[in-house]
């Protein structure tokens, strides 16, 4: 109820007193307006327009019509579909744990202070900064039959190998050189982890008689074990999404037979062209990300039980 007449003025004062609405300064989303905008227009839509497509026969320049399911239901019975997700699920076997491994035992190798190290750090850090299409075919040069490598083999007196003719060995070979060119770039991060590891816990264990093997599993590998989880996840990501290496080594049919196409190749082949299968494409496209996404919930996964 208001005051009364006779009420003091400091009481009607703060009887007429209402509440103050406070709104959120537009200053934020403006500065934030930029960045979604980016983010919607070439990550989020693309997305959903990648999902919609999905479930429709559309092709390069004709507008598809809503086929349900029949995408995902062609694909299981498609032989290439199983050979790309054999080929990219092998990939990541073989790089991800040389990817987590190396670039840690590489940082341990150049963080000592000694003359020269900057050198090296920067000589392994070269090929990241390479172009992956120059670094593909630098390989393919020394790989190919009459290459440098087959070379120096027929020199020694060893046969020519099939480094890029034999399907398993151009699969292989394409995994070497992915590591070689991811090893300086997870070794700065290891080395950044690294960083921050006390040197007295070194210094006690070796006191107390460890060697080194002893304090790399008792000091470093605990001190960076969720970089090493962070490595996991990316090299994961990356290994299985591989599309370059594999494509300049084998060619865009995926070698002999495509016996080494990828998954993130098939997409490629299927979709382009002037009568692409932009649906089917979709479809291959979703599969991959769902277990692209499922690969990295995994490692983080396996991540809270070790530390449970």
């Amino acid at each position: 109820m208001p005051p009364g007449p006779g009420a003091p003025p400091q009481a009607a004062a703060r009887g007429r007193i209402r509440p103050v609405r406070r709104h959120l300064p537009a200053s934020p989303w403006l500065f934030l307006a930029p960045g979604l905008l980016i983010v919607g227009g070439f990550s989020l839509y693309p997305f959903l327009s990648t999902v919609v497509n999905s479930f429709t026969d559309a092709r390069t320049l004709i507008a598809g019509q809503y086929v349900g399911g029949a995408n995902y239901q062609e694909l299981i019975h498609d032989a290439m579909f199983w050979t790309g997700l054999r080929n990219s699920l092998l990939y990541v076997l073989g790089v991800v744990p040389l990817l987590v491994i190396l670039p840690l035992l590489l940082a341990l190798l150049v963080q000592g202070r000694i003359p020269g190290i900057t050198f090296f750090r920067a000589a392994f850090y070269t090929p990241v900064v390479a172009s992956v299409v120059v670094v593909g075919l630098i390989w393919v040069w020394l790989l190919d039959d009459r290459g440098l490598i087959n070379a120096v083999l027929e020199a020694v007196g060893f046969g020519k190998v099939g480094f890029l003719s034999d399907p398993w060995l151009l699969l292989f070979s394409a995994m070497a050189v992915t590591v070689w060119k991811g090893l300086g770039y997870y070794m700065i991060i290891y080395l950044a982890a690294l960083a921050n590891v006390p040197r007295e816990l070194h210094e006690a264990c070796a006191v107390d008689g460890a060697g080194a093997l002893r304090r790399f599993w008792t000091v470093t590998v605990p001190a960076v074990r969720s970089t090493m989880v962070l490595v996991a996840a990316l090299s994961s990501v990356g290994a299985f999404k591989v599309f370059s290496e594999v494509y300049l080594m084998a060619g865009p049919t995926g070698g002999p037979g495509g016996e080494d196409t990828t998954l993130v190749m098939l997409v490629q082949q299927v979709g382009t062209g002037l009568n692409g299968r932009v649906g089917y494409a979709s479809a291959l496209s979703v599969v991959v990300f769902v277990i692209t996404l499922g690969l990295m919930l995994l490692v983080l996964r396996a991540n809270r039980k070790e530390d449970a």
